[in-house]
């Protein structure tokens, strides 16, 4: 088999405050193939987000990586010169965030942005970056993309804003695209066209994805692969239908248990007991222990990430759901 486009091995993003050290991220593995989707799952704080940021160099003071490997292409990110990764960053590897306006600049039209990014990493005339971005708005599902490329960003709906940025990603036509939740502010029906047209864009270029969320129902339409992270740590992965279908472990159950949209009408609403522990101070073996109602003696040592013989899961559980007794 050829080497993935992207193998991240045993990162750890820590962040260095007075109160203490947060794992934000401690020891996470994963690995994405060209024109594969990669769903990156789980609440807010467990860590998805300083994943990505972690993958692209972007993670600030008092955060530091302190461990592990992020290996694109074959060039190990951790350590490189801030040139090197300025020059991969939005050329081989773009990102789009939650918030369009953290792309955009609301004093510029679509068009000039358009032509800053293109020209911030190759020599192309006014003429030609015009009509790429012309075209790539038209493969975004932007109408009248000549009429967007004059408009500002404050003119354009919250669904046009984040269809622009991600057509400024694929200006340069990257080899990988992180995405971290594009849609949550969006209505329903934005979000499905959205997620129609990355899907297309995977098959028909090759571009790999990571979606980052923590809405099930998207990434069960999107994915390829999904990770379920829980206090900074993947606790289960394999091919998206065989996590979805039958997941192995507590925490993943109960994320799909949540889910309204299979409950009888006036059925009261499944939850996880309890609250995501403070990164601070992570309670010893498994961070879900305090909250699984499977949790044992055992549980007060971390279990690995390992997948059952035969199995294309990994799940990190010492009692994993469908477990033989």
């Amino acid at each position: 088999m050829s080497e993935p486009l992207l193998r991240v091995s045993g990162l750890a993003t820590h962040f260095f405050t007075r109160a203490g050290v947060a794992k934000a991220v401690d020891g996470v593995d994963l690995s994405l193939a060209r024109g594969r989707i990669l769903g990156l799952v789980g609440e807010s704080g467990s860590g998805k987000s300083v994943t990505g940021f972690s993958i692209l160099g972007l993670v600030d003071a008092p955060g530091r990586i302190v461990g592990g490997s992020v290996r694109f292409d074959g060039t190990e990110l951790v350590g490189l010169d801030a040139e090197s990764l300025r020059q991969l960053r939005g050329r081989r590897i773009a990102m789009v965030f939650q918030d369009p306006m953290m792309t955009l600049n609301p004093v510029l039209t679509v068009g000039e942005q358009m032509i800053l990014a293109l020209r911030a990493h190759q020599r192309i005339g006014r003429t030609e970056a015009l009509a790429r971005g012309r075209d790539l708005l038209g493969t975004v599902g932007i109408p009248s993309p000549d009429e967007r490329l004059r408009a500002y960003p404050h003119q354009l709906s919250g669904g046009m804003r984040q269809r622009v940025a991600i057509a400024i990603a694929m200006l340069h036509r990257p080899d990988l695209i992180i995405a971290d939740e594009p849609t949550t502010a969006l209505d329903v029906s934005i979000q499905g066209q959205i997620l129609h047209e990355m899907r297309r864009l995977a098959r028909e270029t090759g571009v790999a994805l990571i979606w980052i969320t923590h809405d099930l129902a998207v990434v069960s339409n999107l994915a390829d692969d999904i990770a379920v992270m829980y206090a900074g740590r993947i606790v289960e992965s394999g091919p998206a239908r065989d996590v979805l279908d039958r997941p192995r472990h507590p925490y993943t159950r109960g994320l799909l248990d949540s889910v309204p949209g299979d409950m009888p009408p006036g059925a009261r609403l499944a939850q996880i007991p309890g609250s995501t522990p403070s990164l601070l101070h992570l309670p010893q073996g498994c961070s879900f222990r305090e909250r699984c109602a499977r949790a044992a003696t055992g549980c007060a040592t971390m279990p690995e990430l390992i997948a059952a013989p035969g199995s294309p899961v990994a799940v990190r559980c010492h009692d994993p759901i469908g477990a033989a007794p």
